[in-house]
């Protein structure tokens, strides 16, 4: 069965048509439209992005020049495809950490922020370990309550609380911290199994009070749980309101009541340009959406929507905005939300020291932590179904909400998505199966300034891109297996056709990367 469904789509060595004649092609095959679609096409956009940050202070975080100008590099292509383009502006704030240090006996320990952590410094600081549980497998729920923090350990002048992460949200346990009269909080990480060893890279979500709060990881906040040493920290971070916007593409369809939604978050970090974070999901899509908006006969069934989000890294900001925001969201006219019968979300698609992640939202590996709309297993089928007909090895990674599909699985809107690793480190078993380092992080760059153009895994690029445009093929053609609407049966191979043989590479450890998504994590 595999390998007669494999020579169904093109190889890689296959001659593709020129544009002129993908421009003139009917697309009335699946893979005559896959033709029409590779990594170089995603490349040429990489690369802009990359200028754009090299002539902008090497980053296109929202808010900077950078973002402004990938946003018109990106609306000035869909509107010459004659894509209906529509630019969302909305104010958010931007948090900026100047500079922070932890030192012990004035020996430093890496660390780094929580996002809209406070300003401050704590010398000769005395740590209080607060309700901690250590070692693999425990069920840390550290700070999570105000009844976690002992008043009378927090009566002198440099009182430090020490606290594990675990089972709420990272601004309970800051905002549990001052209220218990604590200078200064450090979180580190939970330490419960090898994915959660590292500093964290979270975020309070929002300025919650007015203490330094660090991130740690695990071994370090070991040491500091038995330490009589001294302790000093220091954060300067600044917290400012900002200008920023989404970018929401249409491509009408014959059915204006059903329609399917892919979307990327546009944004990078601050300390970098972001090409494959993600420059790597925004490339594809807009290579997907001027594929089939440039070509002359193509006409989808179900309306298409292509969305790029603003302010992703400081919080899934922007498809927040969408639903939510006093003029332009869509919660204002419940109707249109209705109509969205999915959404696709690609964040981190080519990450050098790759895996090839879907989300897992039939649960068959991973418990979910959120809710999983009905319908969105069937879209999970569509990307292991294209993996299969390719026979490329696939992983589940946990259906966790932690990227721009949180806030539609938050209004039942069944998703799913593509994900290929961030900073978890590959394991021997996962390197056996798709190459790359063991013992190195699946992408080395993340969030870093070394994200640039050259930190983009070419192979996961042409593999994943073909991903998006055969998911996104099917589901304009019909949505029936996701909510019931029947639509037209696309030609060549789909889902029901193929027998899934993965996946094949399952980690309990946490083989997905950061668990699905990858924004800064809120717990």
């Amino acid at each position: 069965m595999l390998a007669l469904v494999a020579a169904a789509l093109p190889s890689a060595a296959s001659a593709a048509p020129s544009q002129v004649a993908c421009e003139n092609r009917n697309l009335n095959q699946i893979d005559k439209f896959l033709e029409c679609i590779n990594g170089e096409d995603a490349s040429v956009h990489l690369q802009a992005f990359q200028a754009i940050a090299s002539a902008n202070g090497d980053t296109r975080a929202s808010g900077t020049p950078g973002y402004d100008q990938s946003v018109d590099y990106v609306v000035g292509l869909l509107e010459d495809a004659g894509l209906i383009v529509e630019t969302q502006e909305f104010s958010f704030l931007s948090y900026e950490e100047i500079s922070s240090s932890l030192t012990l006996d004035g020996v430093p320990i890496e660390t780094q922020t929580m996002e809209y952590s406070g300003s401050g410094d704590v010398l000769g600081g005395n740590i209080v370990p607060v309700d901690l549980d250590l070692g693999l497998g425990n069920s840390s729920t550290s700070g999570c309550e105000s009844g976690d923090f002992n008043p009378a350990d927090f009566t002198g002048p440099a009182d430090i609380a020490l606290i594990q992460r675990g089972a709420c949200a990272f601004a309970d346990k800051a905002i549990n911290a001052e209220a218990a009269g604590a200078e200064a909080a450090i979180i580190f990480n939970q330490g419960n199994n090898e994915g959660r060893l590292g500093i964290i890279g979270g975020t309070l979500g929002g300025p919650v009070g007015t203490i330094p709060v660090l991130d740690v990881a695990y071994d370090d906040g070991v040491t500091l749980s038995t330490t009589t040493g001294v302790v000093n920290l220091s954060v300067v971070a600044e917290t400012t309101e900002t200008v920023t916007e989404n970018v929401i593409a249409d491509l009408p369809g014959k059915n204006p009541d059903n329609v399917v939604m892919a979307g990327a978050h546009l944004d990078s970090v601050l300390a970098g340009p972001g090409i494959q974070d993600n420059g790597s999901g925004s490339a594809a899509i807009l290579s997907v959406a001027l594929a089939l908006a440039n070509n002359k006969k193509y006409v989808p069934e179900n309306s298409l929507r292509f969305a790029w989000w603003g302010a992703e890294e400081s919080g899934l900001i922007g498809s927040f905005e969408y639903f939510t925001n006093a003029e332009f969201g869509l919660l204002n006219t419940p109707e249109e939300v209705d109509k969205i019968a999915a959404y696709l979300n690609f964040d981190m698609i080519a990450s050098p020291n790759f895996i090839y992640g879907v989300y897992d939202a039939d649960e068959s590996t991973f418990p979910a932590p959120v809710p999983v709309p009905a319908g969105s297993d069937a879209l999970e089928d569509l990307f292991e179904a294209y993996y299969t007909i390719g026979g490329i090895p696939y992983e589940d990674s946990e259906f966790s909400g932690r990227s721009d599909y949180q806030v539609f699985i938050l209004l039942d809107i069944p998703a799913s998505g593509l994900f290929t690793g961030a900073e978890v480190i590959k394991t021997p078993e996962q390197e056996a199966i798709w190459g790359g380092t063991a013992g190195d992080q699946f992408d080395p760059c993340y969030h870093l300034a070394c994200d640039t153009f050259d930190n983009v895994g070419q192979e996961p690029l042409d593999v994943n891109i073909d991903a998006v445009a055969y998911a996104v093929y099917n589901l304009a053609s019909t949505t029936e297996a996701v909510n019931g609407v029947p639509g037209v049966e696309p030609k060549g191979i789909t889902p029901d056709d193929v027998v899934l043989d993965g996946p094949q590479g399952t980690f309990a450890s946490g083989g997905g990367g950061l668990s699905g998504g990858h924004s800064h994590p809120t717990e």
